[in-house]
C-alpha cells in the first residue's frame, strides 16, 4: 500500500499513469453523469446486470472493432473497476494458484504484486526493442500457465511486441494451453504513427483475455475498465462477476456510454493525442540538449541514470519540490538485474512548465549522483 500511495500521490509534474486534466471535457462529462444519476434514482429498484450496462458494453464492442481490431459480442465484455478489477476477475476465473506466470521485466509493479497475491509464481521475462522475449520464456519457463503482457506499448520501456513474437506467443499459448492476459493500458493512445491492433485481434485459439481501461484515456477517477473474455469463457466470467466482482454503479456506465455513442470519446482521444505529442516533443527536445540518455516510451520519457544511481532517493527528493518522476528500478523484479532511471509522464508535463521542471530535476540528479 505504501508503494501505491507513493506512486499515485499528486497530481504533480511528470506523474505517470494519469491523463492531463486540461484535455478532459469536464463540464460535458459532469452534465452527462448528472443526467445518468437522475435517471438511476428514478428507475425501478432492481439489481443491475453484474456484467455491466448493455449500452456501455455495446459501445465498447463497437470501439474495439474500429480501433483495436477485436471482433467480439457485448456478451463477452465485463465492465470492471479499472484494470486491477479486470485482472482480479481474470485470475479468479482462471484459478491458476501455484502455477507459473510470465511477467515482463521490467513490468508494472502492481501487476506483479497482484499475481503474487493470487498465489502464482512469477517468472520475470526480459524485454527488448521487440517486446517480451518469447523465446527466453519458452526456454526458462516452458511450463507457465499464464502470460501477462503489454504488447501495444510495453510498460514501461515503450516497445511494441513484434508481429513475429506475437505469432510465436499465440502459437505457444495454443499448444501449451496457457492463457495470455493482454493489458491494453493505453489503447490507441500512441503518439507516433498508428497504434498496432490488439494482440486479441490475432487470437484464433481463444487464449487471450483482453483488459482495457478508461483511466489513461479519460480519468482514473471513474474507476472504469473492461475485460473481453474468450467466447468459451464468457459465461464463467459472467458468473464470477455476479458472485464476486459486479460492475460499478450504472450511472457512471451510462454516462460513459453516452459519451462514446455521441462521438465525444473519439474526439477527445484525437485532441489528447495532439496535446501529448506536442508535450512529448518539447520534453525530449529540452532534455536531449542536456543528456543523451532520454527516450520516449509510450506516454513517458525514460531518463536512464548511471549504474548504481539512487533513482528512488532522487524521486523522493523531487517529490518534495512538486515533481513526481517514477523510479524505473521499482518496475524490475527483485531477483534480477536492475537499470536505474526515471520515468517522466508526458501527460502531466504542460508545455509552459517543462523547462523549469527539467532544470529542477537535473539539479537533483547532479546533487545525488
Amino acid at each position: 500500500m505504501e508503494m501505491y500511495q507513493e506512486l499515485t500521490a499528486g497530481p504533480a509534474i511528470f506523474q505517470m499513469g494519469v491523463p492531463a486534466q486540461e484535455t478532459l471535457p469536464a463540464t460535458l462529462l459532469a452534465r452527462m453523469r448528472a443526467q445518468a444519476v437522475r435517471a438511476e434514482v428514478s428507475a425501478p429498484a432492481i439489481y443491475p446486470d453484474p456484467r455491466g450496462e448493455l449500452a456501455l458494453r455495446r459501445e465498447i464492442a463497437a470501439y474495439l472493432a474500429l480501433a483495436r481490431g477485436i471482433e467480439c459480442a457485448p456478451s463477452q465484455i465485463i465492465v470492471t473497476a479499472g484494470f486491477s478489477g479486470g485482472l482480479g476477475l481474470a485470475l479468479r476465473v482462471l484459478g491458476l494458484e501455484q502455477k507459473k506466470a510470465w511477467m515482463e521485466d521490467p513490468g508494472f509493479p502492481f501487476t506483479r504484486q497482484g499475481l503474487a497475491l493470487a498465489r502464482l509464481s512469477v517468472a520475470p521475462i526480459p524485454v527488448d526493442a521487440d517486446g517480451i522475449d518469447v523465446d527466453y520464456g519458452m526456454k526458462h519457463a516452458p511450463d507457465a500457465a499464464l502470460v501477462v503482457v503489454t504488447p501495444g506499448q510495453q510498460a514501461p520501456l515503450g516497445s511494441t511486441l513484434s508481429l513475429v513474437r506475437r505469432s510465436r506467443l499465440l502459437d505457444w499459448a495454443a499448444q501449451s494451453k496457457a492463457w495470455v492476459i493482454e493489458d491494453d493500458y493505453l489503447s490507441e493512445l500512441q503518439l507516433k504513427g498508428r497504434a498496432t491492433p490488439a494482440l486479441a485481434s490475432l487470437d484464433r485459439a481463444g487464449r487471450v483475455i483482453h483488459i482495457g481501461s478508461f483511466s489513461k484515456t479519460v480519468t482514473p477517477a471513474l474507476r472504469l475498465g473492461f475485460v473481453v473474455a474468450p467466447a468459451a469463457l464468457a459465461s464463467q466470467f459472467a458468473e464470477a462477476a455476479a458472485c464476486l466482482a459486479p460492475a460499478p454503479g450504472p450511472a457512471v456506465q451510462r454516462a460513459m456510454a453516452d459519451f462514446m455513442r455521441e462521438g465525444h470519446y473519439l474526439r477527445h482521444l484525437r485532441r489528447t493525442k495532439r496535446v501529448y505529442a506536442a508535450q512529448g516533443d518539447a520534453l525530449l527536445k529540452y532534455l536531449r540538449a542536456r543528456t543523451a540518455n532520454i527516450a520516449l516510451a509510450g506516454l513517458a520519457a525514460v531518463l536512464q541514470l548511471t549504474d548504481g544511481a539512487p533513482d528512488l532517493a532522487i524521486a523522493r527528493e523531487a517529490a518534495r519540490m512538486g515533481l513526481a518522476p517514477t523510479p524505473l528500478s521499482l518496475w524490475y523484479a527483485s531477483n534480477g538485474p536492475v537499470r536505474p532511471g526515471l520515468l517522466l509522464g508526458v501527460a502531466t508535463s504542460p508545455l509552459k512548465r517543462i523547462e523549469a521542471s527539467c532544470d529542477r530535476l537535473l539539479q537533483i540528479i547532479d546533487r545525488l549522483t
